[in-house]
């Protein structure tokens, strides 16, 4: 039974098919609310799809998930209200040219303006604000982000983050919806071994909180429930899917296909 944050997750024979082949295939596992679950594998073996199907942002064509009581694919559009994306490339990356604070004010509207109420569109400009600016330092807080620590504050454009500072912005990003499961692509890419701890710290901290957490990594650590992804071989092991390597073009039309069924 899910909490009353987290969503459970769950797989079986969970695959995905496209045009160049199995992105991934033969996924079984089963996470409770809470949990951290690391999708582990080198570069193009359908982790990415992975996190995209499990989100409901791709169509799988094999076996079936569950989360949060939601079936995939049966309840796209349901998994898609109860998630949220971190950072991944081509579908949900920071504009390097905006600032933090565009980020955050850009997310803010967007959040009032779909998941809002008629009434919370209603209330006067200062009390909207004020109720933005508490969603947005809850989220800041949860994420480990400070804004004063930054060279130029929240005016800090994001090609002057650091790798690890971009991670959390994208997580607080994510958390201003408050979902249940928050997905993160590439976790570990590109950090230096003091920053990956730091990541993994992060979403270590989500995850007791209550939020279940499904990140995408290289290498998992060693307290996170790991899913490793590559078509079955042979022997009925995991075997990497070394001849796909879904381009953020396909992601794209994938995504968008889903959108529209």
């Amino acid at each position: 039974m899910d909490s009353p944050h987290g969503a459970a997750l769950s797989a079986e024979d969970f695959g995905l098919e496209g045009p160049r082949g199995w992105a991934f295939r033969g996924v079984d596992f089963t996470a409770d609310p809470g949990s951290l679950v690391a999708v582990e594998g080198p570069s193009g073996s359908g982790r990415t799809c992975l996190l995209l199907a499990l989100t409901g942002r791709m169509r799988p064509t094999r076996g079936r998930a569950e989360v949060g009581g939601h079936r995939v694919p049966g309840k796209l559009a349901a998994v898609r209200g109860i998630s949220a994306l971190g950072p991944v490339p081509g579908v949900s990356e920071l504009d390097p040219a905006f600032t933090v604070a565009e980020h955050l004010r850009e997310r803010a509207l967007l959040q009032r303006r779909f998941d809002g109420s008629v009434r919370s569109l209603l209330r006067p400009r200062a009390e909207r604000a004020a109720t933005a600016r508490a969603v947005i330092d809850t989220a800041l807080d949860a994420a480990g982000l400070d804004p004063a620590t930054l060279p130029k504050a929240e005016r800090t454009s994001v090609r002057d983050l650091e790798r690890i500072e971009s991670l959390r912005l994208s997580v607080a990003l994510a958390l201003m919806g408050r979902p249940r499961l928050l997905a993160v692509d590439d976790t570990d890419l590109k950090l230096s071994g003091a920053d990956r701890a730091e990541a993994w710290k992060l979403l270590r901290g989500l995850a007791d909180g209550g939020t279940t957490v499904l990140a995408v990594c290289s290498e998992a650590p060693g307290d996170a429930l790991t899913v490793r992804t590559g078509p079955p071989a042979k022997d009925g092991t995991a075997a990497t899917a070394a001849d796909d390597d879904t381009t953020e073009e396909e992601t794209s039309d994938a995504i968008a296909e889903t959108g529209r069924a």
